[in-house]
């Protein structure tokens, strides 16, 4: 019950009837009606720079680390618009919770096939499953995807749909993001900021003292040209694999990174990909055209450097079926056809699509329009700054392989296999990754599995620790197909392990035996001795694929805890969920 002091300035009956409808008010309201009656007083117009929108929630949901950035940059667009603003990481918060919120921002992102992220998906069922009253909430979500998925932006989605079904005012259209998401992300916050602002235009921009700093700043919107000073083959003779190693400097960046953060490298198209594309669409390539980001540029350059000329995906289609009104492709579109469309676009690529449904070919205008901005891809960081001074590595595998009749590669792996000689600069920045950190406890022991490329965050690991001084004990499960070609990083393990930097390694190379054997069967094999770690208060680390693998080892990791802790599989799923919301188990998957 709202009560206000017998010295407030109102009569008694004038106090009864504001309390009575105070009393009746959420947070949000209340906040709105404050700024309201500051904006009419005298002193409003002078006093506008500080008075407050309401209180407002920043969440996000983030796998890695764009929406926890974009997050941070709404809310500091927030305060300089007036409002108390915050930002929750949803694994930090309980759907329940957001009936007190008043104004809540959602960014989220969606990974893999339409799933939450990884901190998000306790979050995400209980807010799809529990019925919680949310009628006073005003709120508007930006959802981050990637238009090559079929679930493209569907976390997102499904979030924005649940809010309004559980009582929220959607008070700003949703804003599905591609990956090239500034411009949208940009527009939706303004809209959304204004949506929430309290209506007589109570609030004003606080005056924000913006100081530039001296020089070039590199990042997302700026990527450093690094040089490459190394690259080296980590498969021997034989091997069917082509995994690479990668040495970039990082002298006059200003770039700074921690063992978990990715790498985005810029890439650009092979000249051969990009000849195809041509061919397909009966063009020479000395065309010009207009792009956002160059302007005026012949098309064959901007098939090069600006456009994402490989991934098929549903909107690509649509706009093909616009170029060209071929009536096959309208029907591979319609609604009741999405197991042929998904069919088609297995194995295939743009080029295909051109090839089938425009025979004739299609404008310079006609082509470009097709395409998305040539996205960054991101890759998790091999080494420790402290270790590599100046430096940072990555450990790649180049991606070839053969479909529907042509050769197919990986547009940034063969650009770095391939393309990018030593000594030529590479475009980079740093993606931090908060969600995949060593644990701040140097004592801690730290379990970390990852097959394949999957081992590239734990040489950092264990480089760091090493250079840290670090106490707790290291325990790598790793693997690759053979021993004796595949054995990733062998000497360097060999030597972590002499000097104690590496406490255990278990290896699973899975084509050197008639069965194939894989890190989650080391696991088991080690189960006892897992357990025990676990109970000691170990961490657990995973990369590498996320379509089986990871899930294979989960599984491995519940099994051991319901055998060696005896517990009922309800009890040991509960215990590996409290090991990731107590930040013990942490997982970079892709």
């Amino acid at each position: 019950m709202f009560k206000f002091p017998d010295h407030a300035p109102f009569s008694k009956e004038q106090r009864q009837s504001l309390e009575s409808l105070l009393s009746a008010t959420d947070a949000a309201q209340r906040a709105w009606l404050s700024g309201f009656l500051a904006g009419m007083s005298p002193a409003g117009a002078a006093a506008s720079a500080v008075v407050s929108a309401g209180k407002l929630t920043v969440l996000y949901g983030t796998e890695s680390g764009n929406s926890e950035a974009l997050a941070a940059r709404a809310v500091k667009d927030a305060k300089k618009r007036g409002f108390q603003a915050v930002m929750k990481n949803m694994s930090e918060i309980e759907p329940a919770s957001l009936a007190a919120v008043g104004n809540l921002l959602v960014i989220v992102s969606t990974w893999g096939d339409g799933e939450p992220p990884e901190t998000a998906v306790g979050f995400y069922k209980t807010l799809m499953s529990e019925e919680i009253a949310l009628t006073g909430l005003r709120y508007s979500v930006c959802a981050l995807g990637d238009t090559s998925y079929e679930k493209f932006c569907q976390t997102g989605k499904d979030i924005d749909a649940r809010l309004e079904a559980l009582g929220g005012k959607r008070v700003a259209d949703r804003r599905d993001c591609d990956v090239d998401y500034e411009d949208a992300f940009s527009e939706w916050l303004g809209l959304a900021l204004t949506a929430l602002a309290p209506a007589g235009g109570a609030i004003a921009t606080a005056a924000v003292a913006e100081v530039a700093a001296g020089g070039v700043e590199y990042g997302k919107k700026n990527p450093f040209p690094s040089p490459l000073n190394e690259r080296v083959m980590l498969n021997g003779e034989g091997s069917s694999k082509e995994t690479i190693h990668l040495e970039f400097a990082l002298d006059g960046s200003g770039l700074s990174y921690e063992p978990g953060d990715a790498l985005a490298v810029v890439p650009v198209n092979a000249p051969d990909v990009v000849a195809a594309v041509l061919a397909a669409a009966k063009l020479k390539g000395d065309e010009e055209i207009e792009t956002k980001v160059s302007g005026r540029k012949l098309l064959a350059d901007a098939l090069r450097e600006d456009f994402d000329i490989t991934a098929l995906s549903r909107s690509v289609l649509t706009k093909l079926a616009e170029a060209t009104g071929s009536d096959a492709l309208k029907a591979l579109l319609a609604d009741d056809a999405k197991e042929k469309l998904k069919e088609y676009n297995y194995g295939r690529e743009i080029v295909d699509a051109i090839s089938d449904f425009a025979p004739s070919g299609l404008s310079a205008d006609a082509l470009a329009g097709l395409f998305r901005k040539l996205p960054p891809r991101l890759y998790s960081i091999a080494s420790s700054p402290l270790a590599h001074p100046g430096e940072v590595h990555l450990t790649v595998a180049a991606v070839r392989y053969q479909s529907h009749g042509r050769s197919r590669k990986g547009v940034c792996s063969t650009y770095l296999a391939d393309l990018a000689k030593p000594g030529a600069e590479v475009p980079i920045f740093v993606q931090p990754n908060k969600n995949f950190r060593l644990p701040a406890d140097d004592a801690a022991p730290v379990i970390m599995v990852g097959p394949g490329t999957g081992v590239a965050p734990f040489r950092a690991f264990v480089e760091h620790r090493a250079a840290t001084g670090a106490s707790g004990k290291n325990w790598l499960f790793m693997g690759d197909q053979k021993y004796l070609f595949d054995f990733l990083y062998q000497l360097e393990w060999q030597e972590h392990l002499q000097s104690g930097a590496l406490s255990r390694l278990d290896v699973a190379f899975s084509r050197d035996q008639p069965e194939k054997i894989y890190v989650q069967q080391k696991m088991l094999e080690q189960s006892a001795e897992l357990y025990a770690w676990l109970e000691k208060g170990a961490y657990f680390y995973v990369c590498g694929d996320a379509t089986r693998m990871a899930a294979d080892v989960h599984e491995a990791l519940i099994s051991i805890v319901e055998k060696h802790g005896g517990k009922s599989r309800e009890a040991a799923e509960a215990y590996v969920e409290d090991l990731k919301k107590s930040k013990r188990y942490q997982r970079d998957v892709y």
